[in-house]
């Protein structure tokens, strides 16, 4: 496929995420109020779309909790600056194995494994305009942990976000997660015109090298809007690679900690140099509006407290 940039390009801040980073960097936020103000400064600097996990306020680790998914969304849409509202749908597929020779039960430490409607829930109450769908099951990074998302649990939430009018954000982390989401499209799951985020270098997906990177957009259907992101040193590189390739771009902590050797970053000034990337390249990063235009989004008021 010959490349063709993409010359209107929206720019995610992927804002905490859920990994283990909480105690690696002071900017790391954790409760609704520090997550949400860091979305929105990141809006300020130029994100249009803002990706957001919540944590425990006081250990910082992942979290569930529908309140402070609800604190979070609250804030965000109560500030003064617009910005599209992704929530992670991500959480509750983690099977954690007993060791090589015993893997089974399963580790209480680390397993979380609920339901779809659950694994939903927030999502339907805070009704934000995007939210994430890991499409496929994978060793994800640690030792005997297992990311899980089955074909049917795949099926049953990603018909429960078409039917709350929220639009899923296909987290692809392979080639095969890819495969599936078109077949989620073929079966009316999934709306035709898809959105999909490359992942790539997590460890044990799609590494980041342009070769695998190519495969994964030649891959993408062309009515498809695509964005990528690699992590640690690696995120502004894709920051380009991602428009030279057509695509959009995604930045944030949740991805890499770091602005420059020995420099921690906060959410906006990884913001602030992607978008630098961007125009430096030619192209023009879009708003909030326009990102709505162009996926065919539609903010809408929270269900009732």
């Amino acid at each position: 496929m010959p490349l063709e940039m993409n010359r209107e390009v929206f720019i995610t801040c992927a804002v905490t995420g859920s990994g283990s980073t909480q105690d690696r960097s002071p900017h790391v936020p954790r409760s609704p109020k520090e997550i949400a103000e860091s979305a929105i400064a990141a809006a300020k600097a130029g994100a249009a779309v803002v990706h957001c996990h919540v944590r425990d306020p006081e250990t910082g680790v992942p979290s569930r909790d529908l309140a402070l998914y609800r604190e979070v969304t609250d804030r965000i849409r109560d500030a003064e600056v617009d910005v599209v509202l992704n929530l992670t749908a991500g959480m509750g597929g983690d099977m954690v194995f007993g060791d090589t020779e015993n893997p089974l039960p399963l580790q209480d430490a680390g397993t979380d494994m609920i339901g779809a409607s659950a694994r939903v829930a927030h999502v339907a109450e805070c009704l934000p305009e995007i939210c994430t769908l890991d499409c496929g099951t994978m060793n994800f990074a640690e030792a005997d942990y297992v990311m899980t998302n089955t074909p049917g649990m795949l099926r049953a939430m990603g018909q429960m976000m078409t039917d709350l009018g929220v639009k899923p954000e296909i987290e692809a982390f392979d080639t095969g997660h890819l495969w599936f989401a078109k077949q989620l499209v073929k079966e009316g799951v999934l709306e035709p015109n898809a959105l999909v985020q490359l992942c790539m270098g997590v460890p044990w997906g799609a590494p980041d090298d342009l070769n695998t990177f190519m495969a994964m957009v030649n891959n993408v259907p062309d009515d498809w809007t695509f964005s990528a992101f690699s992590l640690g040193r690696n995120q502004m590189a894709y920051a380009a690679a991602a428009v030279l390739a057509g695509g959009n771009v995604r930045v944030g902590l949740e991805d890499n900690l770091w602005l420059g050797k020995g420099e921690l970053a906060q959410n906006w000034q990884l913001v602030e140099r992607a978008a630098d990337i961007v125009t430096n390249m030619g192209a023009r990063v879009i708003g909030p509006d326009e990102v709505r235009e162009k996926l065919g989004l539609v903010k809408r008021a929270p269900v009732s407290k």
